[in-house]
């Protein structure tokens, strides 16, 4: 009960004084071909040299060609660092900004998923604190002073990183995982280039999706959210129940893949000021031990946790069941919150997403269950504050 009260206290003090704080919102290059336009964007604010951060996918499709091929005409030189990994590690960062210094680069351009914009928010809090270890920024507003210029090109429609104050980092020696959470990490400008995503695999759209219809959820169900996150929630559901799917069967769909990348946008501005919660808390523990995908665990564990909340989240569940138009006008709000978590599993099942995580070592449990609980308490204000039976309880519904 005390532990309870503590946390919604201090949710409520955050919600206070996240009116106060410096929220940045990037400037948007939105739709085909606009990845052209970036680098005369960066000449015009008088960068000479820039810090690509990205990994040996998106090199391997070409995907930066374009990029490149503009820095250069525009005369901005550039240095490549392309060895993030799933789940950027210290070292990666480390490795990244060494070559931030060594080539005096003066802005940052994160080009790829959640892993190289975490990656590339990282080096930005190095660059600005270099008096500050990562751990020693951990948690909220502990880089507070300004980064270099950042701008981000997501090629994925799930993890909104283009938009939100979080770098979510691993340290591969503990197995931990977190965030550093500051809005001088918000980025300054975001490149929404639905060409892009075109060359997605069907599996990484599917679970990128679920992960923007996570963070679209957890933001609404929440204690934190506001009238305008929930508009930001409710506008990037609609998108990902109407165009998800059909990025993933036909990822030559441009309106599909536009849709999704604003969605994906949405969701980002809707948890970046309302946050997320238990869904997020157990997947970062997933990433940190196992290496799971983040949208993976996220697709997985989602169902599970609207589930288990119960009673506390069936009004906010039912509004949404109506928003997407499942059920019937004569249903009860618990079976319109059902229906809509019925929803969330069929569009898993269509996409080929497991219903279960592999590979949990039960030994590992005590110490994923402790990170869990202190990642999201007292910081995140989800609908229903778990105990270490409740986190139990989920990590053995959700493993294999």
């Amino acid at each position: 009960m005390l532990n309870e009260l503590y946390c919604r206290v201090y949710q409520r003090f955050l919600k206070w004084v996240a009116h106060f704080l410096p929220w940045r919102m990037p400037k948007l290059l939105e739709g085909e071909n606009v990845l052209s336009h970036l680098p005369y964007l960066i000449k015009s604010k008088e960068i000479n040299s820039v810090l690509i951060v990205t990994d040996k996918g998106i090199t391997s499709l070409g995907l930066l060609d374009t990029l490149v091929e503009g820095l250069e005409s525009v005369g901005v030189s550039f240095v490549l660092y392309d060895d993030t990994v799933p789940n950027p590690t210290i070292d990666n960062i480390e490795e990244a900004l060494k070559k931030y210094q060594e080539n005096q680069c003066e802005g940052i351009i994160a080009f790829g998923g959640g892993s190289p914009m975490d990656c590339a928010k990282a080096v930005g809090a190095r660059v600005a604190r270099p008096d500050k270890s990562l751990d020693q920024m951990k948690g909220v507003l502990k880089v507070r002073k300004e980064i270099p210029p950042l701008f981000a090109v997501p090629t994925t429609s799930g993890t909104g990183s283009e938009v939100t104050l979080a770098a979510v980092i691993s340290n591969s020696k503990t197995h931990e995982k977190y965030a550093i959470n500051d809005t001088v990490l918000i980025p300054d400008v975001a490149v929404l280039d639905p060409l892009l995503t075109k060359k997605l695999p069907a599996p990484i759209t599917a679970t990128t999706g679920m992960d923007a219809l996570t963070h679209a959820i957890e933001a609404y169900i929440g204690k934190s959210n506001t009238k305008e996150t929930r508009q930001y929630s409710i506008v990037a559901i609609q998108l990902i129940f109407e165009n998800l799917y059909e990025a993933f069967v036909n990822g030559s769909n441009i309106q599909a893949r536009m849709n999704m990348q604003k969605a994906s946008y949405l969701a980002g501005l809707a948890f970046t000021r309302a946050y997320v919660g238990n869904v997020h808390a157990i997947a970062h523990t997933l990433g940190g031990f196992y290496g799971t995908p983040h949208g993976l665990a996220n697709a997985i564990i989602l169902p599970y946790v609207l589930k288990y909340y119960g009673k506390s989240v069936h009004i906010p569940l039912s509004e949404l069941a109506d928003l997407v138009k499942i059920g019937n006008p004569s249903d009860t709000t618990e079976e319109k919150a059902n229906k809509f978590i019925a929803a969330i599993i069929k569009l898993n099942e269509d996409m080929n997403i497991p219903k279960k995580i592999n590979g949990i070592v039960d030994n590992d449990l005590p110490v994923m269950i402790e990170r869990a609980l202190k990642e999201a308490n007292p910081l995140y204000p989800v609908p229903k504050i778990f105990s270490q039976n409740d986190m139990f309880q989920l990590y053995q519904m959700i493993k294999e």
